[in-house]
């Protein structure tokens, strides 16, 4: 089972608190899997908004393909998420209940079918963001001074 990540949201866990996440088959067209495929693939503002008892995927951002005809896909279109119907109806009551969002965090090609990872998020607060970034410099301090602590005992 050969997994290639293609893109992944990094903004995504910055701004949010990730929850539950479920993998889902997306639609695509042609040259929209040959754009996935060579890693033309942009999450950073994409979200998963529910519509007529289905998801979609808006705002991603699938490049041209470069060697197609002019008649090539919209790089932003909406796209159709790939889910079990139990699946839809309980992340959409989550979703509606609890102020929760869909935001994608990875885009990855799963024997040789695209798949996207979708996890449940409650945004973060302003505060949340600052003591984040706090807790990750003092680790990478922490880790730098184990470091060269290890490198003066020889």
């Amino acid at each position: 089972m050969a997994i290639k990540t293609a893109a992944t949201n990094r903004k995504a866990y910055h701004n949010y608190q990730i929850g539950d996440s479920v993998e889902a088959g997306i639609v695509l067209t042609g040259t929209e899997i040959k754009s996935i495929r060579t890693g033309r693939v942009s999450l950073g503002d994409a979200y998963v908004r529910p519509e007529a008892g289905e998801l979609w995927l808006v705002n991603a951002h699938i490049a041209r393909y470069e060697a197609g005809s002019y008649l090539s896909h919209d790089p932003r279109r909406p796209r159709k998420l790939l889910l079990h119907r139990k699946q839809i109806d309980s992340l959409t009551s989550k979703m509606a209940e609890r102020g929760f969002t869909l935001v994608p965090l990875k885009l990855y090609i799963k024997d040789s079918i695209a798949k996207v990872e979708v996890a449940l998020a409650r945004g973060k607060k302003l505060y949340d963001k600052r003591e984040s970034i706090t807790r990750r410099e003092t680790e990478r301090e922490i880790g730098r001074a184990i470091k060269s602590q290890k490198y003066q005992r020889r």
